[in-house]
This record gives C-alpha cells, sequence and structure tokens, in this order.
C-alpha cells in the first residue's frame, strides 16, 4: 500500500533524540517538527528498533509521516560504518537482537571506563543532573567523557575522549553484514551514513572514499548512501551522487540534529531522495 505525499514536502531522514544521544525528547522534537511543517521525517536513535513504534504513534497525533528508522552502530572490517535503515519490521526480532546487543555491550563498557576513572581518584556527584536526559544512567563511554568536562577535570571534548580511552573504553559495533542482512530479511533498506564525515573528523568516523564504497559492495550488498549531509561541502555531495547514480543506489538527505542549542532539523525537499521513498513506497503526487 502506498503513501502519497503533496509534490514538494520537506523532509530529514536523521535525527535523534534523548532515546539515544538527542538533547531533546521525542515529544519536544514532534511539537517542533509540527510547528515547522515536515512532511515526513526519520528518528534514527542510534541502536533503538525498541522506539520505533512509538515515535511513530507521535508522529500519527501530529499528522507526520514517520519512518521506521534507525541508526545502527556497525563496522566493516574494523572500520566504522554507521548505517542508517529505513522501511523495516520495527518487530523483526533478529534486527531487535542486533540493536539490543551492541546497546547493552556499550552500556558494559561506559561502567567499566566510570569503574576505572572512580578508581583514579574523579568524583562525580552531581552525575544525576549532568547526565538528566537519561535519567543518571550510563548508556555509552561518551558519557563518562561529558561527566569529565561538566565536573571541570578537561577542558574540551577531545581531552575528555583522550581520557575516556585511556580508561578502557572500546567500540562496541555490529557487523556490518549482518545487520544489512537482517535489515533486508526484514523489508527495509540499509545506507551508510554521512560518509563524508570523516574527511573533517577522522579521529571518529570512516572516510568513505569511492574506493573504500566500491569494497564495502563488494562483500555487502548495500542499498545507499546518505548524500546530503551538512558537513558535505558541495564537491563531496556531487562526488557522491555520482557515485549513487553510477551504481544505481539510493540517496537520502539527514541533518544529524540532536536538538539545541546545537544543529536543528533541516528542510530538505523530497526529490531529492524520491527514488529512496518510492523504493518504501511513498509517492510523490
Amino acid at each position: 500500500m502506498s503513501l502519497y505525499l503533496p509534490p514538494d514536502p520537506v523532509i530529514d531522514l536523521q535525527i535523534h533524540t534523548t532515546y539515544s544521544d538527542g538533547r531533546w525528547s521525542a515529544e519536544q522534537l514532534f511539537d517542533y517538527l509540527a510547528q515547522e511543517g515536515f512532511g515526513l521525517v526519520a528518528v534514527t536513535d542510534h541502536d533503538r528498533v525498541d522506539t520505533v513504534a512509538h515515535v511513530q504513534e507521535l508522529g500519527r497525533q501530529k499528522q507526520l509521516h514517520v519512518l521506521a528508522a534507525v541508526e545502527i552502530s556497525a563496522a566493516f572490517h574494523g572500520k566504522m560504518a554507521d548505517l542508517l535503515c529505513f522501511g523495516f519490521d520495527p518487530q523483526d526480532q533478529t534486527l531487535i537482537a542486533i540493536a539490543t546487543d551492541v546497546r547493552q555491550r556499550q552500556k558494559h563498557n561506559a561502567e567499566q571506563v566510570y569503574a576505572e576513572l572512580l578508581r583514579r581518584g574523579y568524583q562525580f556527584p552531581q552525575r544525576q543532573t549532568q547526565l538528566a536526559t537519561s535519567g543518571g544512567e550510563l548508556r555509552v563511554a561518551g558519557d563518562c567523557g561529558t561527566l569529565l568536562l561538566k565536573e571541570g577535570y578537561v577542558k574540551d571534548a577531545a581531552s575528555a575522549l583522550a581520557l575516556v580511552i585511556d580508561a578502557g573504553y572500546r567500540e562496541m559495533k555490529a557487523d556490518l553484514a549482518r545487520t544489512v542482512e537482517a535489515v533486508h530479511q526484514s523489508g527495509g533498506v540499509a545506507l551508510i551514513a554521512h560518509p563524508g564525515r570523516g574527511l573533517q573528523e577522522p579521529q571518529e568516523f570512516t572516510y568513505y572514499t569511492p574506493e573504500l564504497l566500491d569494497q564495502v559492495r563488494a562483500e555487502i550488498p548495500l542499498d545507499g548512501i546518505e548524500v546530503y549531509y551538512p558537513t558535505h561541502t558541495p564537491e563531496l555531495i556531487e562526488t557522491y551522487l555520482a557515485y549513487a547514480q553510477q551504481h544505481n543506489l539510493l540517496v537520502s538527505a539527514g541533518s544529524d540534529s540532536h536538538g539545541p542549542p546545537g544543529r536543528m532539523p533541516i528542510k530538505y525537499p523530497a526529490k531529492l531522495c524520491q527514488r529512496l521513498l518510492g523504493r518504501l513506497n511513498i509517492e510523490l503526487q
């Protein structure tokens, strides 16, 4: 069954809430999206397949179309490969298991890092307040970095990351091939997120050159790439768009907004992603 949208709605296919590392709740996000007149969005909270049904219901309450979506923390031969997944069955147990496993391993590592920091003499008396969006819970090791910053132990995010790594931070990722297979089996599509982000932030992200994308595609049936992204230069967008067209890949557009006071959702024209939307049975009238 197809969903029909007006001729030129605005969309944003990568947004985060406090269900992962965002700064606003899903309720606050949808109040904003409805007020701004978005036509269709994807809430892509990291490794949160379990919240998809709830955010879709919030969208229905605001007369806003919401894709089933998630950003899975994955890896390809040791390289970060964040994966945007759209249109899957939110009740699919294989995909739920993959996402849950990543979150559990991330939480365990965060608790290990926290214990090591306490052993070294760091103290965090305001943890509940400083991690208010998660109720004081440690979810990823980056939360320890947030605590270090807010307590004034370090001067910037880079120093916090270095200290967290020294205290035992380890990346916890899903296998990219297994994740793509699960997404496909549940009726969805899988795209590499922000492939050019590693060009500006090589310490934290993988830069997906056309050559590296070729290597991934030789092993894994990716459906597409996130071409339109705030830190992609016009030249990089042109490169990725040409690559997608050459290899018949789907194209997505996302702000990667985490809410105020940072980057806000971006009003991308839906026609930029028309083939992706069509693959998900969404037609522009």
